[in-house]
Protein backbone atom coordinates (compact mmCIF):
# COMPACT_ATOMS: atom_id res chain seq x y z
CA UNK A 1 0.00 0.00 0.00
CA UNK A 2 1.72 2.99 -0.86
CA UNK A 3 0.68 6.78 0.76
CA UNK A 4 -1.05 8.98 -1.92
CA UNK A 5 -2.20 12.58 -2.58
CA UNK A 6 -4.61 13.94 -4.93
CA UNK A 7 -3.88 17.52 -5.20
CA UNK A 8 -7.00 19.07 -6.83
CA UNK A 9 -10.74 17.57 -6.41
CA UNK A 10 -12.38 18.16 -9.97
CA UNK A 11 -13.49 15.45 -11.83
CA UNK A 12 -10.77 13.53 -12.92
CA UNK A 13 -8.89 14.06 -9.67
CA UNK A 14 -12.31 12.23 -7.74
CA UNK A 15 -12.05 9.67 -10.67
CA UNK A 16 -8.30 8.92 -10.14
CA UNK A 17 -8.70 8.62 -6.22
CA UNK A 18 -11.31 6.11 -6.51
CA UNK A 19 -8.98 4.06 -8.94
CA UNK A 20 -5.88 4.39 -6.30
CA UNK A 21 -8.24 3.48 -3.05
CA UNK A 22 -9.81 0.64 -4.93
CA UNK A 23 -5.96 -1.02 -5.48
CA UNK A 24 -5.55 -0.38 -2.00
CA UNK A 25 -3.14 2.54 -1.74
CA UNK A 26 -4.12 5.50 1.12
CA UNK A 27 -5.68 8.31 -0.29
CA UNK A 28 -5.60 11.98 0.78
CA UNK A 29 -7.72 14.38 -1.53
CA UNK A 30 -6.35 17.96 -1.76
CA UNK A 31 -9.07 20.81 -2.43
CA UNK A 32 -8.33 24.46 -1.95
CA UNK A 33 -12.32 25.46 -1.41
CA UNK A 34 -13.50 24.82 1.48
CA UNK A 35 -17.41 24.05 0.28
CA UNK A 36 -15.93 21.79 -1.92
CA UNK A 37 -14.03 19.22 1.02
CA UNK A 38 -16.92 19.73 3.21
CA UNK A 39 -19.35 18.59 0.28
CA UNK A 40 -16.77 15.64 0.08
CA UNK A 41 -16.83 14.72 3.56
CA UNK A 42 -20.45 14.94 4.37
CA UNK A 43 -21.25 12.81 0.76
CA UNK A 44 -18.44 11.29 -0.36
CA UNK A 45 -19.29 12.10 -3.36
CA UNK A 46 -18.76 15.05 -5.82
CA UNK A 47 -22.13 15.86 -6.79
CA UNK A 48 -21.44 18.93 -9.17
CA UNK A 49 -18.78 17.05 -11.08
CA UNK A 50 -18.55 13.36 -10.77
CA UNK A 51 -22.66 12.39 -9.67
CA UNK A 52 -23.02 9.14 -8.69
CA UNK A 53 -19.45 8.06 -8.02
CA UNK A 54 -19.47 7.11 -4.65
CA UNK A 55 -16.25 6.98 -2.22
CA UNK A 56 -15.30 5.12 0.46
CA UNK A 57 -15.86 6.09 4.19
CA UNK A 58 -11.91 6.05 4.79
CA UNK A 59 -10.71 7.96 1.69
CA UNK A 60 -9.28 11.67 3.49
CA UNK A 61 -10.34 15.23 2.66
CA UNK A 62 -8.30 18.16 3.57
CA UNK A 63 -7.62 21.98 2.47
CA UNK A 64 -3.89 21.66 4.37
CA UNK A 65 -1.81 21.43 1.63
CA UNK A 66 0.67 20.58 3.93
CA UNK A 67 -1.46 18.09 5.50
CA UNK A 68 -1.93 16.07 1.89
CA UNK A 69 1.61 16.77 0.91
CA UNK A 70 3.67 15.57 3.89
CA UNK A 71 5.08 11.67 3.58
CA UNK A 72 3.48 11.11 0.88
CA UNK A 73 5.17 8.97 -2.15
CA UNK A 74 3.03 9.94 -4.81
CA UNK A 75 1.49 13.37 -5.24
CA UNK A 76 -1.56 13.17 -8.19
CA UNK A 77 -1.53 16.96 -9.49
CA UNK A 78 -4.91 17.18 -10.55
CA UNK A 79 -5.19 20.87 -10.85
CA UNK A 80 -6.55 22.47 -14.28
CA UNK A 81 -3.52 23.49 -16.50
CA UNK A 82 -3.99 27.01 -15.79
CA UNK A 83 -3.07 26.19 -11.70
CA UNK A 84 -0.64 23.77 -12.01
CA UNK A 85 2.35 26.45 -11.76
CA UNK A 86 0.16 28.59 -8.75
CA UNK A 87 -0.28 25.13 -7.38
CA UNK A 88 3.00 23.68 -7.84
CA UNK A 89 4.27 26.86 -6.04
CA UNK A 90 2.14 26.50 -3.34
CA UNK A 91 3.42 23.08 -2.73
CA UNK A 92 7.01 23.87 -2.91
CA UNK A 93 7.63 24.23 1.25
CA UNK A 94 6.58 20.49 1.57
CA UNK A 95 7.75 18.74 -1.29
CA UNK A 96 10.51 16.19 -0.42
CA UNK A 97 13.36 14.04 -2.53
CA UNK A 98 12.14 11.25 -3.86
CA UNK A 99 8.33 12.32 -4.18
CA UNK A 100 6.88 11.63 -7.24
CA UNK A 101 4.65 14.59 -9.00
CA UNK A 102 2.59 12.67 -11.38
CA UNK A 103 1.14 15.45 -14.03
CA UNK A 104 -2.22 14.51 -15.08
CA UNK A 105 -3.72 17.64 -16.82
CA UNK A 106 -3.26 18.27 -19.96
CA UNK A 107 -1.91 21.95 -21.33
CA UNK A 108 0.90 23.87 -22.36
CA UNK A 109 1.89 27.39 -20.52
CA UNK A 110 0.73 30.16 -22.92
CA UNK A 111 3.40 32.37 -21.70
CA UNK A 112 6.18 30.03 -21.87
CA UNK A 113 4.86 27.49 -23.94
CA UNK A 114 6.07 25.10 -21.37
CA UNK A 115 4.51 21.46 -20.58
CA UNK A 116 3.25 20.96 -17.45
CA UNK A 117 5.46 18.55 -16.06
CA UNK A 118 8.01 21.04 -17.36
CA UNK A 119 6.30 23.83 -14.80
CA UNK A 120 6.77 21.69 -12.16
CA UNK A 121 10.37 20.71 -13.04
CA UNK A 122 10.85 24.16 -12.90
CA UNK A 123 8.71 24.95 -9.72
CA UNK A 124 10.09 21.54 -7.75
CA UNK A 125 13.19 20.43 -9.18
CA UNK A 126 14.15 18.10 -6.06
CA UNK A 127 11.07 15.53 -6.52
CA UNK A 128 10.82 13.46 -9.59
CA UNK A 129 8.27 14.00 -12.31
CA UNK A 130 5.86 11.82 -14.58
CA UNK A 131 2.94 12.29 -16.66
CA UNK A 132 -0.38 10.55 -17.41
CA UNK A 133 -2.47 10.68 -20.03
CA UNK A 134 -4.47 8.73 -22.58
CA UNK A 135 -8.38 7.97 -23.68
CA UNK A 136 -9.65 8.28 -20.71
CA UNK A 137 -12.76 10.62 -19.76
CA UNK A 138 -13.57 10.81 -15.79
CA UNK A 139 -17.04 9.87 -16.21
CA UNK A 140 -16.29 6.47 -17.27
CA UNK A 141 -12.89 5.83 -14.99
CA UNK A 142 -15.38 6.79 -11.81
CA UNK A 143 -17.55 4.05 -12.41
CA UNK A 144 -15.13 1.26 -13.30
CA UNK A 145 -14.99 1.39 -17.21
CA UNK A 146 -12.32 -0.38 -18.73
CA UNK A 147 -9.65 2.20 -19.90
CA UNK A 148 -6.18 2.63 -21.15
CA UNK A 149 -3.71 5.35 -20.14
CA UNK A 150 0.19 6.03 -20.38
CA UNK A 151 2.63 6.39 -17.57
CA UNK A 152 5.26 8.73 -18.93
CA UNK A 153 8.36 9.26 -17.17
CA UNK A 154 12.48 10.18 -17.74
CA UNK A 155 13.00 7.15 -15.83
CA UNK A 156 11.96 4.02 -15.99
CA UNK A 157 11.82 3.27 -12.40
CA UNK A 158 9.47 5.96 -12.02
CA UNK A 159 6.53 5.34 -15.13
CA UNK A 160 6.24 1.84 -13.37
CA UNK A 161 5.63 3.17 -10.38
CA UNK A 162 2.84 4.98 -11.40
CA UNK A 163 1.80 2.56 -13.84
CA UNK A 164 1.61 -0.03 -10.13
CA UNK A 165 -0.24 2.37 -8.08
CA UNK A 166 -3.02 2.90 -10.80
CA UNK A 167 -3.17 -0.62 -12.57
CA UNK A 168 -6.19 -2.95 -12.17
CA UNK A 169 -8.51 -4.91 -14.25
CA UNK A 170 -10.32 -1.68 -15.57
CA UNK A 171 -7.47 0.53 -16.10
CA UNK A 172 -4.77 -0.35 -17.56
CA UNK A 173 -1.52 1.28 -17.35
CA UNK A 174 1.09 0.82 -20.70
CA UNK A 175 4.71 2.69 -19.95
CA UNK A 176 6.52 5.29 -21.98
CA UNK A 177 10.10 7.17 -21.96
CA UNK A 178 8.66 9.89 -24.35
CA UNK A 179 7.10 12.54 -22.07
CA UNK A 180 7.09 15.61 -24.55
CA UNK A 181 5.14 13.85 -27.00
CA UNK A 182 2.47 12.35 -24.59
CA UNK A 183 2.29 16.03 -23.00
CA UNK A 184 1.77 17.39 -26.53
CA UNK A 185 -0.74 14.95 -27.31
CA UNK A 186 -2.62 15.48 -24.54
CA UNK A 187 -2.55 19.02 -25.26
CA UNK A 188 -3.15 19.80 -28.90
CA UNK A 189 -5.93 16.97 -29.29
CA UNK A 190 -8.13 19.91 -26.85
CA UNK A 191 -8.06 21.95 -29.90
CA UNK A 192 -8.78 19.92 -32.14
CA UNK A 193 -11.72 18.57 -30.47
CA UNK A 194 -12.76 22.21 -30.27
CA UNK A 195 -12.42 21.88 -34.42
CA UNK A 196 -14.58 18.82 -34.62
CA UNK A 197 -17.13 19.91 -32.02
CA UNK A 198 -17.95 23.46 -34.19
CA UNK A 199 -18.55 20.96 -37.40
CA UNK A 200 -21.00 19.38 -34.81
CA UNK A 201 -22.36 22.52 -33.93
CA UNK A 202 -22.86 23.22 -37.37
CA UNK A 203 -24.70 20.24 -38.04
CA UNK A 204 -22.06 18.79 -40.63
CA UNK A 205 -21.94 15.06 -40.53
CA UNK A 206 -19.00 12.00 -40.18
CA UNK A 207 -17.34 12.84 -43.21
CA UNK A 208 -15.95 15.94 -41.73
CA UNK A 209 -15.38 14.92 -38.21
CA UNK A 210 -13.82 11.93 -39.81
CA UNK A 211 -11.43 14.21 -42.03
CA UNK A 212 -10.62 16.68 -38.85
CA UNK A 213 -9.47 13.50 -36.32
CA UNK A 214 -7.42 12.69 -39.41
CA UNK A 215 -6.23 15.75 -40.58
CA UNK A 216 -5.79 16.90 -37.29
CA UNK A 217 -3.34 14.03 -35.99
CA UNK A 218 -1.06 15.27 -38.62
CA UNK A 219 -0.53 18.65 -37.90
CA UNK A 220 -0.22 17.58 -33.94
CA UNK A 221 2.42 14.66 -35.35
CA UNK A 222 4.56 17.51 -37.06
CA UNK A 223 4.50 19.92 -34.58
CA UNK A 224 5.64 16.83 -31.90
CA UNK A 225 8.20 15.56 -34.38
CA UNK A 226 9.76 18.96 -34.77
CA UNK A 227 10.46 19.52 -31.04
CA UNK A 228 11.87 16.16 -30.45
CA UNK A 229 9.09 13.74 -29.44
CA UNK A 230 8.87 10.34 -31.60
CA UNK A 231 6.07 9.55 -34.03
CA UNK A 232 5.05 6.47 -32.20
CA UNK A 233 3.62 8.47 -29.30
CA UNK A 234 1.17 10.46 -31.51
CA UNK A 235 0.09 7.11 -33.53
CA UNK A 236 -0.82 5.51 -29.97
CA UNK A 237 -3.35 6.00 -26.67
CA UNK A 238 -1.94 9.34 -25.78
CA UNK A 239 -2.31 9.93 -29.51
CA UNK A 240 -4.70 9.44 -31.97
CA UNK A 241 -6.36 7.53 -29.21
CA UNK A 242 -6.83 10.33 -26.90
CA UNK A 243 -8.07 12.90 -30.17
CA UNK A 244 -10.58 10.43 -30.85
CA UNK A 245 -12.24 9.76 -27.57
CA UNK A 246 -11.87 14.05 -27.19
CA UNK A 247 -13.25 14.70 -30.72
CA UNK A 248 -16.43 12.06 -30.62
CA UNK A 249 -17.92 11.71 -26.82
CA UNK A 250 -20.61 12.93 -24.90
CA UNK A 251 -18.35 13.71 -21.62
CA UNK A 252 -15.77 15.86 -23.94
CA UNK A 253 -15.90 19.15 -22.49
CA UNK A 254 -13.79 20.37 -25.43
CA UNK A 255 -16.47 19.04 -28.35
CA UNK A 256 -19.31 20.40 -26.20
CA UNK A 257 -17.70 23.87 -25.79
CA UNK A 258 -17.01 24.11 -29.52
CA UNK A 259 -20.53 22.80 -30.81
CA UNK A 260 -21.79 25.90 -28.78
CA UNK A 261 -19.60 27.88 -30.50
CA UNK A 262 -20.84 26.41 -33.96
CA UNK A 263 -24.18 27.43 -32.96
CA UNK A 264 -23.23 30.78 -32.59
CA UNK A 265 -22.14 31.44 -28.56
CA UNK A 266 -19.25 33.12 -28.25
CA UNK A 267 -16.29 31.72 -26.46
CA UNK A 268 -17.08 33.13 -23.32
CA UNK A 269 -20.06 32.23 -23.53
CA UNK A 270 -19.78 28.69 -24.41
CA UNK A 271 -17.35 28.39 -21.80
CA UNK A 272 -19.78 30.02 -19.03
CA UNK A 273 -22.38 26.75 -20.26
CA UNK A 274 -19.81 24.44 -19.75
CA UNK A 275 -19.13 25.56 -16.33
CA UNK A 276 -16.10 23.35 -16.33
CA UNK A 277 -11.96 24.18 -17.44
CA UNK A 278 -12.09 23.83 -21.41
CA UNK A 279 -8.79 23.34 -21.98
CA UNK A 280 -8.14 23.41 -25.34
CA UNK A 281 -9.38 27.48 -24.87
CA UNK A 282 -6.19 27.78 -22.74
CA UNK A 283 -4.31 25.58 -24.99
CA UNK A 284 -4.73 27.39 -28.63
CA UNK A 285 -2.71 30.49 -28.34
CA UNK A 286 0.26 28.38 -27.20
CA UNK A 287 -0.22 25.61 -29.98
CA UNK A 288 -0.11 28.61 -32.94
CA UNK A 289 2.92 29.87 -31.24
CA UNK A 290 5.01 26.71 -31.09
CA UNK A 291 3.59 26.33 -34.79
CA UNK A 292 5.05 29.55 -35.71
CA UNK A 293 8.21 28.97 -33.43
CA UNK A 294 8.80 25.51 -34.98
CA UNK A 295 7.59 26.74 -38.51
CA UNK A 296 4.77 23.88 -38.32
CA UNK A 297 1.94 24.66 -41.38
CA UNK A 298 -1.31 23.46 -38.84
CA UNK A 299 -4.06 25.34 -40.58
CA UNK A 300 -6.92 23.67 -38.16
CA UNK A 301 -5.60 25.42 -35.28
CA UNK A 302 -5.08 28.71 -36.54
CA UNK A 303 -8.44 28.56 -37.63
CA UNK A 304 -9.87 27.69 -34.45
CA UNK A 305 -7.89 30.56 -32.97
CA UNK A 306 -9.56 32.66 -35.16
CA UNK A 307 -13.01 31.72 -34.15
CA UNK A 308 -12.08 32.17 -30.40
CA UNK A 309 -9.97 34.92 -30.00
CA UNK A 310 -10.72 36.96 -33.56
CA UNK A 311 -15.38 36.41 -33.68
CA UNK A 312 -14.62 34.46 -37.16
CA UNK A 313 -17.97 32.89 -37.72
CA UNK A 314 -16.98 28.60 -37.66
CA UNK A 315 -18.56 28.38 -40.33
CA UNK A 316 -16.10 30.88 -42.38
CA UNK A 317 -13.38 29.05 -40.50
CA UNK A 318 -14.46 25.21 -42.11
CA UNK A 319 -14.79 26.90 -45.94
CA UNK A 320 -11.36 28.07 -45.40
CA UNK A 321 -9.48 24.77 -44.54
CA UNK A 322 -11.88 23.26 -47.68
CA UNK A 323 -10.78 25.90 -50.01
CA UNK A 324 -6.88 26.38 -49.20
CA UNK A 325 -4.24 25.16 -51.92
CA UNK A 326 -4.47 21.92 -53.24
CA UNK A 327 -1.68 19.50 -51.93
CA UNK A 328 -0.93 15.62 -51.88
CA UNK A 329 -2.17 14.03 -47.93
CA UNK A 330 1.50 12.99 -47.92
CA UNK A 331 4.33 14.73 -49.57
CA UNK A 332 7.27 12.15 -48.90
CA UNK A 333 5.72 9.77 -51.07
CA UNK A 334 6.79 9.70 -54.56
CA UNK A 335 5.30 9.35 -57.87
CA UNK A 336 6.23 6.48 -60.19
CA UNK A 337 5.16 9.22 -63.39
Amino acid sequence: MKKVAVIGAGSWGIALAKVLHDNGNHVTVWSVLDDEIAMLREKHEHVDKLPGVILPGDMEFTTDLGDAVTGKEFLILAAPSIYTRSTAKRMAPYVRKGQVIVCVAKGIEEKTLLTLSQIVEQELPKVDTAVMCGPSHAEEVGMGVPTTVVAGAEKRAVAEGVQDIFMNEVFRVYTSPDVLGMELGGSLKNVIALAAGMADGLGYGDNTKAALITRGIMEMSRLAYKMGAKTETLSGLTGIGDLIVTCESRHSRNRRAGMLIGRGYTMKQAMDEVKMVVEGVYSAKAAIALARKYEVEMPIIEEVNRVLFEDKPAKEAVMELMLRDRKCEHSALEWKA
